[in-house]
Parts: C-alpha cells; structure tokens; sequence
C-alpha cells in the first residue's frame, strides 16, 4: 500500500510539473496562496452546493477560517492584494491541495483532499479571446500529460441573466430567479409552484412570523426575529446566522404580499433550463424559445455561437462537445461561459477539469471595479486515472 501511494504521487507531482511548465510558457505566473482563507470570504461567494461542504473552524484568536475548498477565490485575494486599484492585467498558474467534505463518504473520483492545478487571467478586457484562449488551453493542458479521448460539455451563466432580463416580470422576481438559480432543487420546486399558480405557504410558525416582518427595516426584523428566537428557546443552528434567517423571513413576507408569476413565464423558464445537446442544436433550441415568447436575446446568443465558431476554427471537436443551459450552477461565482472536460470513466459530475468567466467575483471580494476574469482548474487526481484508462 505504501509504495502504491508513493507510486501515486510521484505521478501526480510528475503530471503537475507537466501542467505548470506549460502554464508558464504561456504567460502564466506560478502563485501559491495560503491554505488557511478567511471563512466568511468563502461562505458568502461560492455558493450553498460547496459552502455545506467547506470545513470551517475557529482559531484560538476568535477568527473563523477555513480550509479552502477551491483555488479561484484564493488566487483572486492574491490578485487584489498586489493590485489593489484591479487595474492591471495579470495570468496565474497554480498547483496545490483543496478540501471538501464528502456527504458521501470520501472515494477515488471525490477525495476529502485533492489537488487542484490551474490558471485564472484577471483584467483581460478582450473577454471573446480570452474565453477561446482558457478552453483551448484546458484541452492542450490534459492533451500535455496523455488524455486522447475526451469530452467537452459548456454552458453559459449569461444566457440565463438574459432570459430573465427578456421577461416581462416585475423586478422582485427577477431578483429572485437570479438567486434561486444557484440553488438547482430549490429553483425547480419554486417554479413548479408558480407553474401551479400556488401562493406560498400561509400557514405555520415560520409564516406567522414572517407577517409580523412587513414593513420592517432590516434592523427591526432583526430584532424581532432575535427575541421570538429568545421566547421560544429555540438555538440558531447550523451555518445560517440571525441576519441570515432575518433575511430568509422577510423574503417569504415579500412573497405573501406579492403577485404571482405568471403560469406561462414559468413554463418558458422550464424549457429553457431543459437545453441539452450538440452546441449549435441546443443554441438554436434557446433560440426559438426566446423567439416563440417573444423575447429578445440575440445579443447573449450572437456572443455564444462567435466562441464557438472560433473554438471550431483553432480545432476543437465540437462533434464530441455538449452544450446544456444547466451547466454552472454550483459556484455563484460564474457570469458567463463555463465549461468542463470528461475523460474515460468519467461522467459530468467527475469531470477532469473546468472553469469559466466571473466577472463579478473581484468586486465582492473589496475590488473598486469590475474585473473580466477567467479561469480553469484541474482535479488532478481525476485526470491522473483517466489517463491510466485511456492508455
């Protein structure tokens, strides 16, 4: 068993200074950011998918961290710490252990620790070239250390922001669609209930609550919701603090006062979000939706096809691609295209590596501006042994 593991990992480290030294040779800078990374920083950008799986703790100082779950947020600190204006122009490489609980229980393709080797360009404004120029580079890199088959599955956040902009729906629920996005399970029941032209839940402690909550400014409802907590000796638990909770109850007293959505918009919603296949086929299936509900998206879609005829152009398979307009929604982070590479054994939720555009991520993070950036990381572990079967 030792010398399996030793064998291991002077694989992995012989695949990473593979990776790496070509990063390097295409402009990128080897950065190592800490391990150790702030928990609130984490907790409030990456999304509810990988927060409940962040291992948080708090040190003997009082401050709570945790062990990073991915690199891009990390390498983005960094960034920001050597160009506090975002005012320049910078490419990152990297290679080193993340941490993520496994609900599953810990296995090969979903280790509790692995290690992530990638890049993130900040500050491009050329964001079109900068796109094709991190999928191309994803391919070449697992190309570098033996991948022959592969798969490629893109999406793109974008698409989505522009069919809600498109929607004649009143502002609180395109808000509110934008938030839920992130949170696929939750998304689909709440459009199932529109759908259904059902109200939202009127009745128990939580509504009850929540109605004396209307009107309320944020600090009030705060205050309520800490002394109901106090009478009723019931202990906040979990990850969720009080401002948290607050927030969550006057959405739903937002919701008891609000018009519903219209049956047919959620219905358009729904199929769009259903958009799989070839990625021309699927761009042109988004297409007529937006077309047969009368909706303007060309913009969003002129951008989607201009990638892909250029990643067609530089060689890239698209005979062998998918693209699915679920495809992105466990990071918050992302705003445009995302993308993923699939290797022998290997399905969409195993891919080997993948990435994508998050314009907005430097702003939340204290940036004055926003920064285009964009980004790929490899699960190398992942790689490794799809490589092992493709050989």
């Amino acid at each position: 068993m030792a010398a399996e593991s030793a064998q291991k990992f002077e694989a992995l480290q012989a695949q990473a200074h593979t990776l790496l030294d070509l990063f390097a040779r295409r402009g990128y800078e080897p950065v190592a950011p800490s391990i150790l990374q702030p928990a609130d920083v984490f907790l409030d950008q990456i999304g509810e998918a990988v927060r409940g799986r962040t291992y948080v703790f708090t040190d003997l100082a009082g401050d709570e961290l945790c062990l990073r779950p991915d690199l891009t947020v990390p390498v983005s600190r960094l960034y920001l710490e050597r160009h506090p204006e975002a005012d320049k122009v910078a490419r990152y490489c990297y290679n080193g252990p993340t941490f993520r609980f496994q609900p599953l229980g810990a296995s090969r393709t979903h280790p509790r620790e692995f290690r992530q080797a990638g890049i993130e360009c900040f500050g491009a404004v050329d964001r079109e070239s900068a796109d094709v120029e991190m999928v191309l580079l994803a391919v070449e890199a697992v190309r570098s250390v033996g991948l022959r088959e592969l798969g490629l599955r893109f999406g793109d956040i974008a698409l989505f922001h522009a069919l809600i902009d498109a929607l004649d729906v009143p502002e609180r629920w395109r808000l509110k669609l934008r938030h839920y996005f992130w949170r696929p399970a939750a998304f689909h029941a709440l459009l199932g209930r529109l759908a259904r032209g059902e109200r939202p839940d009127s009745e128990g402690p939580a509504a009850a609550l929540a109605g004396t909550l209307a009107g309320a400014t944020t600090e009030r409802a705060e205050e309520l919701v800490a002394a109901y907590l106090e009478q009723q000796a019931i202990p906040l638990a979990g990850s969720r603090s009080l401002s948290e909770v607050t927030e969550r109850l006057l959405d739903h007293a937002a919701d008891l006062r609000a018009d519903p959505l219209p049956k047919e918009v959620a219905t358009v919603i729904d199929y769009f979000l259903a958009v799989a296949g070839p990625p021309r086929e699927a761009v042109d299936q988004v297409a007529m939706i937006g077309k047969g509900a009368g909706l303007d998206m060309d913009a969003a879609l002129d951008v989607v096809l201009r990638r892909f005829d250029r990643l067609a152009r530089d060689g890239v398979d698209l005979g062998r691609a998918t693209f699915a307009t679920e495809l992105g929604r466990t990071l918050e982070y992302y705003t445009g295209l995302v993308f993923q590479i699939e290797g022998p054994g290997t399905d969409q939720t195993e891919p080997v590596a993948g990435g994508g555009r998050y314009d907005g991520l430097l702003v939340a993070l204290g940036a004055p501006r926003e920064v285009p950036a964009v980004g790929l990381s490899v699960h190398t572990e992942r790689l490794l042994g799809a490589v092992e079967r493709d050989s």
